[in-house]
């Protein structure tokens, strides 16, 4: 088994994940590239200065435009909006694995009374008319229904009958979503858009178990090094303790993963095997470690497990977003700062687009980060590419910004 520092845990997780060393990832093509590396990004509407997603392949992808994403998902169609790790977009050729959440979309959904005429009438208007979202589908009322998308329990709630249909007729994988306008969803139909021999190919695996297998096997190679934990990086799967480890077992012995432990932490580590290239080159010490400056999404697969990187780098952070104001330690949409292989702190900041200006409300730095001319031109080399990113000409450093101090313990 290899043993490994801390200092290489963390050299061998970002230059996976292609966040040291010079870019591996570029243009349209990189983004599609990273996707199918992370298998799932996570996707959420929020926009401050950037989607999620967007966030999560700009730190990545050389010269990144938030036209790519569009392209790749509603031109292209080589990534689809789904349920993952919560809402997600992952690559198009996936679609047969989630033949079973599919299934059980379908299942929850013939528990409601009424809703099967309704999704008869949506596609009827679907087919005749082309892409709706919720407002423009000519279908009144409400009905008692709950997404199987985010579903937690056997309870139903009263919402808009034609948002309704919709959602189900996605969930069930009928529709697929045309394209978005802001956070609003239009819907087409699936067969319109996704080709016939994925729509009907046959679910790839022989069991429950080896879907298990197939999903933890994706989320290890999404962050790099995983640790046999319980680990939110495992959300959406569906797995206990036992079956984890049953799982990392089963990988082990086909000779798809490799252990490592981490000095002074206890779990055992899992990775690709094969990333044993990258590993021996971390070992070795002959790894392109150029220090990058990278802003990370909040939901940013590096910090899907908030444990694991307090563990390797002893930085904590949280999404505030849902905070109360007068209880956040930072601001309202923050997001970590990696400079090279380590943590330097957050940053707030805000894309006023009318003014085509990057509004910096705040930086904070840990502790222990010198304020140096150096540290400043990477900075001022980050503000300026990521201004670029939210089609932003200007960067303004707000006057009561300051350099403060992490203050949670």
């Amino acid at each position: 088994m290899i043993e490994l520092t801390k200092a290489q845990a963390r050299m061998f997780i970002l230059a996976k994940q292609g966040l040291l060393g010079s870019y591996r990832f570029s243009g349209k093509e990189g983004a599609y590239a990273y996707v199918r590396q992370a298998g799932c990004i996570q996707y959420d509407p929020v926009d401050v200065c950037g989607k999620n997603a967007e966030l999560t392949l700009q730190s990545r992808v050389k010269g990144f435009k938030k036209t790519m994403l569009a392209e790749l998902l509603y031109e292209d169609r080589l990534l689809v909006d789904y349920a993952d790790k919560e809402l997600s977009i992952w690559p198009a050729e996936d679609w047969p694995y989630f033949a079973p959440y599919r299934d059980r979309s379908r299942e929850l959904g013939a528990t409601f009374a009424g809703l099967a005429e309704l999704e008869e009438e949506a596609l009827a208007y679907i087919r005749a008319n082309g892409p709706v979202s919720g407002d423009t589908l000519p279908i009144d009322g409400e009905i008692f229904w709950h997404s199987s998308m985010h579903w937690s329990g056997n309870w139903h709630k009263k919402s808009k009958a034609a948002r309704s249909v919709l959602e189900q007729l996605y969930t069930d994988g009928t529709l697929v979503i045309h394209h978005k306008s802001g956070s609003r969803k239009f819907y087409d139909l699936a067969e319109r858009h996704l080709e016939k021999t994925l729509l009907t190919a046959p679910f790839p695996c022989e069991d429950d178990r080896e879907l298990q297998c197939w999903r933890v096997l994706r989320r290890i190679g999404a962050v790099g090094l995983l640790w046999d934990k319980s680990s939110p990086a495992l959300l959406g799967i569906g797995i206990n303790a036992e079956e984890r480890k049953v799982v990392l077992s089963a990988l082990e012995s086909r000779g798809a993963i490799r252990s490592a432990r981490v000095e002074e932490i206890r779990p055992q580590f899992y990775y690709h095997a094969e990333d044993e290239p990258l590993m021996q080159a971390v070992l070795a010490g002959t790894l392109d470690a150029k220090a990058r400056m990278e802003f990370l999404a909040p939901l940013d697969p590096l910090m899907w497990d908030k444990a694991l990187v307090a563990a390797l780098w002893d930085f904590r952070y949280s999404w505030e977003i849902y905070t109360p104001a007068d209880k956040r330690n930072y601001g309202y949409y923050t997001l970590p700062v990696l400079w090279g292989c380590d943590f330097i702190g957050r940053i707030e900041a805000v894309a006023d687009r009318k003014s085509a200006t990057l509004r910096v409300k705040n930086i904070w730095l840990e502790p222990d980060v010198r304020q140096t001319k150096r540290l400043q031109l990477s900075l001022d080399r980050a503000l300026r590419r990521f201004a670029g990113v939210n089609d932003c000409t200007t960067v303004e450093l707000c006057e009561q910004i300051k350099f403060g101090r992490n203050q949670q313990t």
